[in-house]
């Protein structure tokens, strides 16, 4: 399974319209539910019912759409407090056999048996999502059971193994080896960490959210990820993998009931349990910040690089705000003539733009824009100085008509043509009615767009200064700017391989001499077990 993003970009999901679709004109009852809210998504020509699980509280949107290719999804809170990689390594290891389906790798195995259309994992920062598709209503079917097996009942809280092989555990083939950490997220990460903009993200990320869970690393660091035990791996499961913290989606033209009844054959194994899994806001800061660090490089010629970084809010936005910052984004970063991406290019300070200005996938958007290539560290204060002069120019006098006119449209078009580039369309939906459902919102917000684009089309014709009000408020009045410069090391790698080598030789030495047999032991048994075939009768 693949942690990280989540195919599409941020920003707001929305849907085009349909006219052949046909939906029922009453929402589905069902004794183990109560209906929430029914609607129509006139945009997409769908039916929205949210449902409650009466007995555990799981939250679950049934979509009803005339669409052969459906789409089911669990999603559960998971925000981290450490950068042991919890949410990550779980999420690989559920998928590693569960009470019903006891092969190794079910996952593997549906790859290469089943007929599904998506089949993947995701771990974000906040969340972790468990999506399936396709077009064939057994498959369907089968594929939601062994995910929802997998999720509740996963081997991975019982059998140790699991946590060893997908997050980390030492490595002794022979007692007088040096030892070694091994581990799939563990061995995944390291080659993340290497990558001079996966290490810049990670200062910005630190220095923006200070006192929140962004200000940790969900996926893992490799230095931290070797702290994580058994036990706080299964307690995070027990706490966060319950259906009262789930968001459970279904779309597609299968019987409501069928998918009703289905879910309920797992749900109604559990009772309510109210954990606290709220995602906390990060204060802004009082004032600007300067952040730097070094990256592991080959050569410190022209590699240093910088970025100017915001979070732009502290509590909810009105989806029609977040419209109008999804095409405030374009009008600055869109294009390579957009006003901010154009400037830096033309700057001649560095060979290449990083970040796309406004990014809201997670509760609090930032706004991260930069450059790679610089010749020194001094030069981040010229980057800093460049950005902010050019949005205190736009702040003041605004954009051309022509260009909002043509950024307008270019949402606009993405919005009605809702092309999903491959994937399937309920997938897309489900991701859009996640960015506020997680978070306690509606999840038919991340469905709609035709008031909020009509009310903002109106604002702007009757001369509202929409943009340059959010310029002013968002990034120049707003103090929570953190600038990052980064610079390239060349002796860093070889420190870093080298203070990991003491560190694993000074944990051997200390051990005694049954835990140097009992490392060579579990060392064996690990790999006999990667080694064994799956019974026939469990595949």
């Amino acid at each position: 399974a693949a942690s990280g993003n989540a195919p599409g970009t941020a920003g707001t999901t929305a849907v085009s319209p349909n006219s052949d679709s046909t939906v029922s004109s009453s929402a589905v009852s069902h004794d183990a539910y109560d209906v929430v809210k029914v609607d129509d998504v006139t945009e997409y020509g769908a039916r929205a019912t949210l449902f409650r699980h009466k007995k555990t509280g799981a939250e679950v949107l049934s979509v009803e759409k005339d669409d052969e290719n459906k789409v089911f999804g669990i999603v559960f809170r998971t925000p981290p407090t450490d950068s042991t990689g919890i949410p990550h390594i779980l999420e690989h290891s559920v998928l590693c056999g569960s009470r019903k389906y006891t092969v190794k790798e079910p996952f593997t195995e549906l790859m290469k048996s089943s007929l599904n259309t998506f089949l993947n994992a995701f771990t974000y920062p906040d969340r972790t999502c468990y999506p399936v598709a396709s077009q064939n209503l057994k498959d369907f079917y089968n594929l939601v059971n062994v995910y929802l097996d997998a999720v509740f009942f996963p081997r991975a809280v019982t059998d140790p193994q699991v946590m060893a092989q997908e997050g980390w555990h030492y490595e002794l083939d022979k007692e007088d080896d040096p030892l070694t950490r091994k581990g799939v997220v563990f061995n995944e990460m390291k080659g993340v960490y290497s990558q001079p903009d996966n290490i810049m993200g990670k200062v910005e990320m630190e220095a923006l959210f200070p006192d929140n869970t962004y200000g940790v690393d969900s996926g893992g660091d490799p230095q931290v990820i070797p702290s994580l035990t058994f036990e706080q791996f299964k307690s995070f499961h027990q706490a966060n993998y319950h259906p009262s913290n789930a968001r459970v989606y279904f779309y597609g033209d299968d019987p409501v009931k069928e998918r009703l009844d289905l879910l309920d054959s797992y749900l109604s194994e559990f009772e309510e349990n109210k954990v606290d899994t709220t995602v906390g806001w990060q204060p802004l800061l009082k004032e600007p910040r300067k952040i730097s660090g070094k990256f592991p490089s080959n050569s410190e010629e022209g590699k240093y690089m910088a970025s100017v970084n915001w979070v732009v809010h502290d509590s909810p936005l009105k989806s029609e705000d977040k419209l109008a910052i999804s095409i405030l984004s374009h009008l600055l970063m869109g294009t390579s003539a957009s006003v901010l991406r154009k400037a830096l290019t033309d700057s001649g300070l560095g060979e290449q733009v990083l970040g796309g200005g406004f990014d809201d996938t997670l509760q609090q958007t930032v706004f991260n824009v930069g450059l790679k290539g610089l010749k020194g560290d001094e030069d981040a204060e010229k980057v800093e100085n460049l950005v902010i002069d050019i949005l205190s120019k736009l702040k003041d006098e605004g954009f051309p008509e022509k260009a909002v006119a043509a950024s307008i449209n270019t949402i606009e078009f993405r919005l009605r043509e809702f092309n999903t580039g491959g994937f399937p369309k309920g997938l897309m939906l489900m991701l859009g009615a996640l960015e506020e459902w997680i978070y306690g919102g509606d999840p038919l917000n991340g469905m709609r767009f035709e008031k909020d684009l009509a009310s903002l089309k109106q604002r702007l014709k009757d001369g509202e200064p929409v943009f340059q009000n959010i310029i002013k408020s968002m990034l120049i009045d707003n103090t929570h700017r953190v600038t990052v410069s980064m610079a390239p090391d060349t002796q860093l790698e070889a420190k870093d391989q080298e203070e990991e080598r003491k560190e694993l030789d000074g944990i051997k030495s200390s051990m005694s001499a049954d835990d140097v047999k009992k490392i060579v032991e579990e060392t064996k048994l690990l790999k006999e077990a990667q080694a064994a075939e799956d019974p026939p009768e469990a595949v």
